[in-house]
């Protein structure tokens, strides 16, 4: 039986993805649970440790990753029929943001257009040599998470991300058996909006039920990196393009464990 021969985009893939060493996907099983502020975050996290990082904005028909970067209206290059990234603070950033002349606009795309635009923002994409490739995917388990999958073959881990409702908890089960269906390995949950932290007496208030994303960790066997209390310096952060811990010292501190968690997590590995 004679194999399909491989395509050339199947080739640039092969040799972008071979340039970097960890390929690690952001997941989560509902919209609202802060993924994209997450991904961000760690990636500045991992950038002020020294490591080359790069982010690829999956997230075709809500790309908010340059606009937390606060470089959404930067415009992409063009060396040797390669796309160049946009850096900021040091982390390398593609998104189909950078792409659309007028943001303001929705994308309304099926299926096979977001599969084939998601393969493009990789084959064609100089990422250079990295240490990490951080995905932010859309929530749920669709066509953007399996095209990223099927195209990472190999994927080094996800993390996913929920909030402390039930609500949220019952999502990360199946964020989990997406995960495991994929065979993607799990390096652990992140519990983000844990509690909110007075910014005048630092007391926290637990807003939601507390330590629901440990709990749902522990009861199936995962790594729990850590939880991100609510910190207004965070919503801030977002809104004026700047990683929060770039700029507040709580968040920075939360990061610096979950990041620390991670990478004792691949080391296991």
């Amino acid at each position: 039986m004679s194999l399909k021969p491989q395509s050339e985009e199947d080739k640039r893939i092969e040799e972008t993805l071979s340039r970097i060493k960890y390929k690690i996907a952001i997941l989560s099983g509902k919209g609202g649970t802060g993924k994209t502020t997450v991904t961000v975050n760690v990636a500045q996290t991992l950038a002020n440790k020294g490591y080359k990082v790069g982010v690829l904005d999956a997230d075709i028909t809500g790309p908010n990753i340059p606009l937390m970067f606060g470089v959404e209206f930067n415009e992409l290059n063009v060396n040797e029929n390669r796309i160049i990234p946009i850096e900021s603070e040091k982390v390398k950033i593609i998104s189909m943001e950078f792409l659309l002349q007028d943001k303001s606009k929705a994308i309304i795309w099926r299926g096979p257009m977001k599969i084939k635009a998601l393969k493009q923002l990789i084959a064609d994409v100089d990422w250079g040599d990295l240490d990490f490739l951080l995905v932010d995917l859309p929530p749920g388990s669709s066509d953007e998470p399996l095209t990223i999958v099927q195209t990472i073959k190999d994927l080094d881990g996800t993390i996913i991300v929920t909030t402390p409702q039930e609500v949220s908890l019952l999502d990360v089960t199946k964020s989990i058996n997406f995960a495991e269906v994929t065979e993607i390995p799990i390096l652990g949950i992140i519990e983000n909006m844990s509690g909110f932290v007075c910014p005048h007496c630092n007391e926290i208030t637990n807003i939601f039920m507390k330590d629901g994303g440990k709990k749902i960790a522990e009861r199936l066997n995962l790594k729990f990196l850590g939880t991100i209390p609510i910190i207004p310096a965070i919503c801030e952060a977002g809104d004026v393009g700047k990683p929060a811990v770039l700029i507040d010292e709580k968040t920075a501190e939360a990061y610096e464990i979950i990041v620390n968690t991670m990478l004792e997590k691949l080391n296991e590995q």
